[in-house]
C-alpha cells in the first residue's frame, strides 16, 4: 500500500508500524528498508508497541473467563480469541484518531474487512481494484520479498509468500494445516518456537479434523505426523 501511495503521489504524512514482537525476521528487515525510504522523503515513521509484552499476555496475564475461571494468559491468538489483533487495532486507532484520512492496507478481494471500514479510514488498494495477488506481484516487481533462512532449500533461503497464504505473526493460530506443515519443513527454527509455546499451553494451537489425519490436537501430535510423513518420503 505504501509503495502504491508513493508512486501515485497520494498525500502521506506519517506511517505507523505496530510491532507485536512476534513477527518474522523478514518483516523487520522490510520495516527497516522502508523506514529509510520514508526518511528520505520526509515522511514520519512511527512504531507502536503493545502495553505489555506479547508473551506476557499470552502466558502470564491473570485472566478470569466464564469457561475456564481464573487462569494465566489468553493463550494462542487467533480464531475467536484474537486478543492480539484487538490490541493492535486499538493502539492504531487511538494514535490516528485525529487523522483527516487514515489509510489501511486492505486489498479489493478482502470483502469482509472492507465492509468494516468507516471514515476516516479508507483503502487505496481497494479503490485501485488491486487484489491480494495483484499486490504481491506489485511488490515483487519492485524488488521486495519476504526472505527467511531455510535449511531445506538449495539456496538456503525461501520467500514466506511461497509457503504461507498470509505473512502474519509466526505464532498466529489462524494458520492452516498447509502453512503449519510448510513451517515444520522449511522453517524448523520457527517450528521449534511454536513447539516451545505449545509446551506451555494446555489448549492446542488449533484443533484440526480432516480426511487424511482425522482428529488431532496440539502441535506435538502434528510434529509426529509431519515427521512420519517426512520419513516415508525419504524411503
Amino acid at each position: 500500500m505504501i509503495l502504491y501511495i508513493l508512486e501515485n503521489g497520494l498525500p502521506l504524512d506519517e506511517v505507523l508500524f505496530y510491532d507485536t514482537g512476534m513477527e518474522f525476521s523478514a518483516i523487520y528487515r522490510n520495516r527497516d528498508r522502508l523506514a529509510i525510504i520514508l526518511e528520505q522523503r520526509g515522511i514520519v515513521f512511527t512504531e507502536l508497541k503493545p502495553k505489555k509484552a506479547f508473551l506476557y499476555d499470552m502466558l502470564e496475564r491473570p485472566v478470569i473467563s466464564k469457561k475456564k475461571g481464573s487462569h494465566n494468559g489468553y493463550g494462542w491468538c487467533g480464531g475467536k480469541c484474537r486478543w492480539g489483533t484487538e490490541w493492535k487495532i486499538e493502539a492504531l486507532d487511538a494514535y490516528a484518531k485525529d487523522a483527516v484520512e487514515h489509510y489501511v492496507g486492505i486489498a479489493a478481494d478482502e470483502t469482509p474487512r472492507l465492509k468494516k471500514l468507516q471514515a476516516p479510514k479508507c483503502s487505496p488498494l481497494a479503490q485501485a481494484k488491486m487484489t491480494e495477488a495483484d499486490c504481491l506481484v506489485f511488490c515483487r516487481e519492485r524488488g521486495w520479498s519476504w526472505i527467511e533462512e531455510s535449511p531445506r532449500t538449495e539456496s538456503g533461503y525461501i520467500d514466506l509468500y511461497d509457503i504461507l497464504d498470509r505473512v502474519s505473526c509466526w505464532c498466529c493460530a489462524n494458520k492452516n494445516l498447509r502453512e503449519l506443515q510448510n513451517i515444520y519443513y522449511y522453517l524448523p527454527k520457527y517450528w521449534e518456537r511454536l513447539l516451545h509455546l505449545q509446551s506451555k499451553l494446555e489448549r492446542p494451537m488449533k484443533a484440526y479434523k480432516n480426511k487424511k489425519y482425522g482428529e488431532y490436537g496440539n502441535l506435538w501430535r502434528l510434529n509426529e505426523i509431519f515427521a512420519q510423513e517426512r520419513r516415508q518420503r525419504s524411503c
